[in-house]
């Protein structure tokens, strides 16, 4: 009965995917991710003030380790980018039974990948922070000790995207959107009980973990929604249980390299330019390196809408080619864009005029306020065009033809941002304003580069074989 009835769940998305209005739909897709995301958000405001009040530059370690993270955690988004495209259009098509071996094809796979990535993270990551993206001295320390104990959130991560890569595969925002918000406000609570400790007169109860204690609340966190999203699936569709397996189909290897190699490709590549980006803010110094922390937690604030609509994009996409609606995918495509770039606009707009009262939360350092304000002023007035950049990446993986994104993503990182930033920052004599000014006109490259693809690309052609349903 739990089977017939999950059936009918599914059918009942898809049906409002596939046939919805548009920006009805896109909504009631997105606005759970939103919130999601919003939560997060509030979580990084949270760790990055706590950890202020813990040093005058502690907040800006997370910052340092994550696209090291991020670089070896690519090929498991590539996975998640890849069958989210076989699972939605296998969805829409109403081909159940390939959707389930998708998913154990896709799990087993990621908690393999996953426990061997956490072990290179851990073993490299010393070398990394000191002679690719030389971490300032005074940040080393807390840089590596935070990175020791996230090690271990490689692992867990992978798997909650990976779970709710399925959810959101189906239609079904809300579950992972739910699990999210478990995770962030468990990491709101435990940030501060785990940075400064607990007191029970003149003894600890619990100790004062600093920069250790902000990794432990991070995991632990990860470690609830995972649970949340894997018990929801259990219980709501036990016919996507993943069933662990070691032999793969050599058409899900193909599909999942062809469509998610040019995934992992851009995630690598961006990751490593985001590594020599630090590396470029941390030569101006571990005052710089702060402010550049507070500019991208107000950049977050602002761009809320786009991390959850734009995952909402990739869904609706999918199936609709998957049904063979064509026109139905590029009404989507195109509504997306101006609905996601308003809402980033708007967001913008307000931390712009409200960032003398963010950046204050932070710190009371005269030069780390002034960097941050110059950071946010350059930044925020491109925000909506990396919105429709991310529009279109999320085309690309709900249509499974990532390769036009993934060139436009190369050429925004290393050649604008990297490319220019150092020629202007370090060649030229600009400092920090080169940094900001580059960094800048690459969202606005990206999002000018997009629009004509969104709109006349031949990303439309279904990727999942017909003959087999």
């Amino acid at each position: 009965m739990r089977t017939q009835s999950g059936v009918y769940s599914i059918d009942s998305y898809r049906e409002r995917i596939i046939n919805g209005p548009v920006g009805r739909t896109l909504f009631w897709l997105g606005l759970p991710l939103m919130v999601v995301q919003l939560i997060n958000i509030s979580y990084n405001l949270a760790d990055t003030y706590w950890l202020s009040l813990y040093s005058p530059i502690a907040y800006a370690s997370p910052r340092q380790i994550w696209p090291f993270f991020m670089f070896l955690n690519a090929i498991s988004h590539a996975l998640s980018a890849a069958n989210l495209a076989l699972i939605s259009q296998y969805v829409g098509a109403r081909s159940y039974d390939h959707a389930k071996r998708i998913v154990s094809y896709y799990v087993s796979t990621l908690i393999i990948l996953n426990a061997f990535i956490a072990l290179v993270f851990l073993l490299l990551g010393p070398i990394v922070f000191k002679y690719v993206m030389a971490v300032p001295q005074e940040l080393y320390d807390y840089v590596l000790t935070y990175a020791r104990i996230i090690s271990l959130d490689l692992l867990l991560s992978g798997l909650y995207i990976g779970y709710s890569t399925i959810f959101q595969a189906i239609g079904d925002t809300r579950t992972p959107s739910r699990a999210g918000v478990i995770s962030a406000v468990m990491n709101i609570i435990l940030d501060p009980i785990f940075i400064f400790g607990v007191r029970l007169g003149d003894n600890y109860i619990i100790p004062e973990m600093g920069v250790t204690g902000a990794a432990w609340a991070t995991v632990l966190s990860r470690l609830a929604g995972f649970t949340a999203v894997y018990t929801v699936l259990r219980e709501r569709y036990p016919f996507l249980i993943a069933m662990f397996t070691v032999r793969v189909d050599r058409s899900w290897l193909y599909n999942s390299f062809k469509i998610g190699a040019p995934v992992s490709l851009v995630m690598m590549s961006n990751s490593l330019a985001f590594m020599f980006q630090n590396r470029l803010i941390n030569y101006f110094g571990a005052y710089v390196v702060a402010a550049a922390a507070i500019g991208f937690v107000l950049m977050d604030l602002a761009d809320a809408a786009l991390w959850g609509f734009t995952s909402s994009v990739a869904t609706m996409v999918g199936q609709a080619i998957g049904a063979g609606l064509e026109s139905r995918a590029r009404s989507v495509a195109k509504e997306s864009a101006l609905y996601i770039g308003l809402s980033s606009f708007i967001g913008s707009v307000i931390v712009y005029y409200t960032r003398g009262f963010f950046i204050d939360l932070f710190t009371d350092l005269r030069v780390v306020y002034s960097e941050a304000d110059s950071f946010v002023q350059f930044f925020a007035p491109t925000l909506a065009f990396f919105a429709v950049f991310f529009v279109g990446m999320s085309i690309g993986r709900g249509s499974g033809h990532t390769l036009y994104p993934t060139i436009i993503g190369f050429i925004r990182l290393w050649g604008v941002r990297l490319g220019l930033g150092y020629l202007l920052a370090v060649f030229m004599g600009f400092g920090t304003i080169g940094v900001w000014l580059a960094m800048s006109l690459s969202n606005l490259f990206s999002g000018l580069a997009m629009i004509p693809w969104i709109l006349k690309g031949s990303w439309t052609r279904g990727v999942i074989e017909r003959r087999t349903l």
